[in-house]
C-alpha cells in the first residue's frame, strides 16, 4: 500500500493551512470593509434577536481575520483548525436552515449577502464551497503539522519527554 512521506504530507498540510488562511482573510476583510452590508447578510438570516445582529456582524469579520492570521503564521494550527470547523459547521447549518426554510438570501460569506431574489440563490453551491473548507480544517486537526510554521518552531525548542524505552 502506498504510504506519502512525511515531507509530502507536511507539504499537502502547509498548501491546506495556507489556503484556508486565504479564505478566512478575504472572507474577514470583505465583511470588515463594509460593515453595513455585513449586518445585512447577518440579519437576512433570521435566526438572532436583533441584540445580537450588531455584535455578530461585527465579532464575525475580527474572527475570521484572526483564524486567518494564525493560519497564516502557523500558530495553534491544531486548536484553529478546531475553530474554523466549528465555525464552518455554522455556517453551512445557516444557509441549510435558510434554503429549508424558503428565504431566498445570499449567503454573505466573501462580502454582500442579504435578500435576493428567489432565483439567484445559491445554496447548494454554498454548502458544497463550505464541505471543502471543512474538509481542508478537518486535514488540520487530524494532522497540523506543516512547513513554515510557527508551531514547528515553538516546539522545536521544547523540552522532550523520555520514554521508557529511550532510557535503557
Amino acid at each position: 500500500m502506498f504510504r506519502p512521506s512525511p515531507s509530502v504530507l507536511d507539504a499537502v498540510g502547509t498548501l491546506v493551512r495556507l489556503g484556508l488562511a486565504a479564505v478566512w482573510l478575504v472572507s474577514g476583510f470583505a465583511k470588515i470593509s463594509d460593515s453595513g452590508q455585513t449586518y445585512l447578510a447577518v440579519k437576512a438570516y433570521d435566526v438572532l434577536p436583533d441584540a445580537l445582529l450588531h455584535p455578530v456582524a461585527t465579532a464575525l469579520p475580527l474572527l475570521e481575520l484572526a483564524l486567518g492570521a494564525f493560519l497564516l503564521l502557523g500558530l495553534a494550527t491544531r486548536r484553529v483548525g478546531v475553530a474554523s470547523a466549528v465555525l464552518l459547521a455554522v455556517f453551512i447549518a445557516g444557509v441549510a436552515q435558510s434554503w429549508a426554510r424558503g428565504l431566498t438570501i445570499d449567503c454573505g460569506c466573501f462580502g454582500g449577502g442579504g435578500q435576493v431574489e428567489a432565483g439567484q440563490t445559491q445554496y447548494p453551491q454554498e454548502i458544497a464551497r463550505d464541505v471543502g473548507f471543512l474538509v481542508l480544517a478537518c486535514w488540520l486537526i487530524v494532522r497540523p503539522a506543516t512547513r513554515f510554521a510557527l508551531d514547528r518552531w515553538l516546539h522545536a525548542g521544547a523540552p522532550q519527554v523520555e520514554t521508557e524505552k529511550e532510557r535503557i
